[in-house]
């Protein structure tokens, strides 16, 4: 059984997709059809920008987006069995397995990144990630710091808090008590999968609920849950839920295998969800499309 899976924000680098427009018409097609849905030239900017232009998250998420689902419409070979992506991955994934149409995606992507960006300028926040210590202890420390909670479930002895500034300040020294092996706050411009998004989550909400969803051809493991969906309501409820509740990565590469998958493909910019992968099983074939 084969899993193909979708990254996140983070995965974004200069010149991403170039290869891609330059060498295939139907790539060049879509990345055209882009800039005209977005309204600027994103091509642009991933071809040829600077680093911190691509690191904007008005642009960084379309960006990721577009990179992992024209690889995955553009393959020579692509039938999964199951597929997942880690939060914004998941809206690619969605894609890939049928269930969003690109444009409406898009669309989506675009609307879910200005409001998170909005989100960040109300309310100051960060995140940062906890290495070495129990996921059950990392909840710990997160219960006895006020406005801090679990938000990346990444893989064993990785997960990522987010919560207010002091409070991530706060929390990544009581991890360090707690036996952390680091506590490293993280370049990014708010807390995402927390309670500091709601506002985000109430502008998206009514765009998800009126976009048209697909029963996908296969089950899409879900970012909020992770369990096989395919009951477009439920991928709903759960895509919206998803921008203040955490992403239960180690969960979901868990109960894949448990459910039969014997192959992991990453589809998309880098090789981060490789890596998560087999730091859950390590004798999983992961490789990249």
């Amino acid at each position: 059984m084969k899993a193909y899976v979708f990254p996140g924000q983070g995965a974004q680098f200069v010149g991403m997709g170039k290869d891609l427009y330059d060498s295939n018409e139907k790539a060049k097609e879509l990345f055209e059809k882009a800039n005209e849905i977005l309204d600027f030239r994103i091509t642009d900017v991933m071809f040829e920008g600077t680093a911190d232009e691509l690191k904007q998250t008005n642009v960084t998420q379309p960006a990721v987006f577009l990179h992992s689902v024209i690889t995955a419409l553009c393959a020579d070979e692509f039938t999964p069995d199951v597929v997942a992506g880690h939060s914004l991955g998941e809206f690619s994934a969605l894609v890939a397995c049928g269930a969003l149409n690109f444009e409406d995606a898009l669309r989506l992507v675009a609307k879910r990144a200005a409001a998170m960006q909005k989100a960040c300028e109300m309310n100051p926040s960060t995140m940062a990630a906890i290495l070495g210590l129990s996921d059950e202890d990392v909840e710990k420390v997160c219960d006895s710091v006020e406005g801090v909670v679990a938000a990346n479930y990444n893989c064993p002895g990785q997960l990522v808090i987010s919560g207010s500034k002091e409070g991530i300040e706060k929390a990544c020294e009581v991890a360090k008590e707690a036996g952390a092996k680091r506590a490293l706050p993280l370049p990014v411009g708010g807390a995402f999968h927390s309670p500091f998004m709601e506002p985000a989550k109430e502008e998206l909400q009514k765009a998800i609920e009126e976009t048209v969803l697909n029963t996908p051809k296969c089950p899409i493991y879900q970012n909020v849950d992770a369990k096989p969906q395919t009951d477009p309501e439920t991928i709903k409820a759960n895509l919206i839920a998803q921008l203040t509740a955490p992403v239960r990565w180690t969960q979901i590469v868990q109960a894949m295998i448990a459910d039969g998958v014997t192959e992991f493909i990453e589809c998309g910019p880098g090789k981060v969800l490789s890596g998560l992968v087999k730091k859950v099983d390590r004798k999983m074939p992961v490789s990249s499309l």
